[in-house]
């Protein structure tokens, strides 16, 4: 075998012996909380960390330790954890990296829920949350100052799809200390990986493209061990207590093996889907980093494998054009979350970022007519074929 395997290898492969583990072609499930010691001895100096070995299934589980050994590798990291949630898993970081009177600056833009979790979280205990537009990293070097712990950013951003060259920006914020953390959800490692472009620590909704099936809530993080054991120990057991359990880590295991097969369809689809958006007359924009329109397309070449199966776009009529257009549909699912089986499409505004105050939303770049779309796996024909039906026509007009 290659000195490397390649990323749908490891995916499938990495970390696991079928032959080690009674000839099971699939890794055992794991489901128990707590672990037998062969001494006393032996238990005392796993609680001390002088010997390796499971303890209790909030610290560490063999199926979930499976998890993390397999994102780590396809991450590029020294290590992983597995959480219970997305939100958890940041929570979990940011909970262990930052302390009272320390800054964190984030992009203009964020997923509804961290951004509240940092203005109702982590501000009420003082820390200071300072938005910048890290569109341009000149940005971020005039804002850090001597409180800058952490430098935190979506890559694409949900879901306006602002990109951050994240290079250039983890460049800038090493040389003033501060930990850079991505929120690689909408890319995966399959088309960006922001370690090896400078980046800290890397965060998944592992909800989403990781799992692939809509069927399980999780979370992962990835980065050098050092960071990964702390945010275990301190983040996890004794801040958040977010621990993935042990069904869910298989769950998300299985997702892995297809995910390389699962992208390419997405981002392929995804790429007719945005053509045939921007073609159509009543579409006013899209946002979506494989179109020429796209502003800042350079910087999908240079980290972005490919440009994804996110969507963000704006109808005629507004907000209410928009949820008119989001009625008409009949295959694609209104529903929130991404990265399913399903297309699912929603309505950013009154949904997923109304955390936001309107003022906020205007702020942050997340307009009230803004469209977010998910593009499944369905026969492309048939995705065509359902927004067609539903977007607005000189006729539909007339009739309304």
């Amino acid at each position: 075998m290659n000195a490397k395997p390649g990323f749908a290898t490891r995916a499938i492969h990495h970390a696991y012996e079928p032959l080690e583990n009674g000839g099971a072609l699939t890794p055992p499930l794991h489901l128990t909380s707590t672990f037998a010691f062969e001494t006393a001895e032996a238990g005392g100096e796993m609680f001390s960390g002088d010997r390796q070995g499971h303890i209790y299934s909030r610290i560490s589980n063999p199926t979930c330790d499976l998890l993390e050994t397999r994102i780590a590798t396809l991450e590029g990291a020294e290590a992983g954890l597995a959480l219970s949630s997305g939100m958890g898993a940041i929570t979990a970081v940011l909970w262990t990296l930052l302390s009272p009177g320390d800054e964190v600056i984030v992009d203009q833009t964020l997923y509804g829920c961290t951004f509240a979790f940092m203005h109702h979280g982590l501000a009420k205990w003082g820390v200071t949350i300072t938005h910048v537009d890290m569109t341009d990293p000149e940005n971020l070097r005039n804002a850090l100052s001597e409180r800058t712990r952490v430098v935190y950013f979506e890559t694409p951003a949900n879901p306006n799809m602002r990109l951050v060259d994240i290079a250039a920006t983890a460049e800038i914020a090493h040389a003033a200390g501060a930990t850079v953390v991505v929120d690689n959800t909408y890319a995966t490692p399959y088309l960006t990986r922001p370690i090896d472009l400078g980046a800290d620590l890397v965060v998944h909704s592992a909800t989403k493209y990781l799992g692939g099936h809509g069927d399980v809530v999780a979370g992962l993080v990835a980065g050098s061990a050092e960071q990964i054991a702390e945010i275990r120990l301190v983040g996890m057991k004794d801040m958040t207590g977010a621990v993935m359990a042990p069904f869910n880590a298989m769950l998300i295991l299985r997702g892995l093996k297809t995910l390389a097969l699962r992208m390419e369809r997405h981002c392929a689809s995804a790429r007719t889907v945005a053509e045939y958006l921007e073609a159509h007359p009543a579409v006013r924009t899209v946002h979506f980093p494989g179109l020429d329109s796209f502003a800042q397309r350079d910087v999908a070449a240079r980290q972005m494998a490919q440009p994804g199966a996110m969507i963000a776009f704006e109808i005629d009529g507004g907000m209410a054009g928009g949820i008119a257009f989001m009625n008409r549909l009949d295959m694609i699912q209104r529903a929130v979350s991404l990265g399913d089986a399903e297309t699912l499409i929603q309505h950013p505004a009154s949904m997923t970022h109304s955390t936001y105050t309107a003022d906020e939303r205007a702020a942050h770049g997340i307009s009230d007519g803004l469209i977010r779309l998910s593009v499944g796996l369905e026969d492309i024909e048939d995705i065509i074929a359902d927004l067609d039906q539903a977007l607005p026509t000189p006729a539909r007009h007339a009739a309304e």
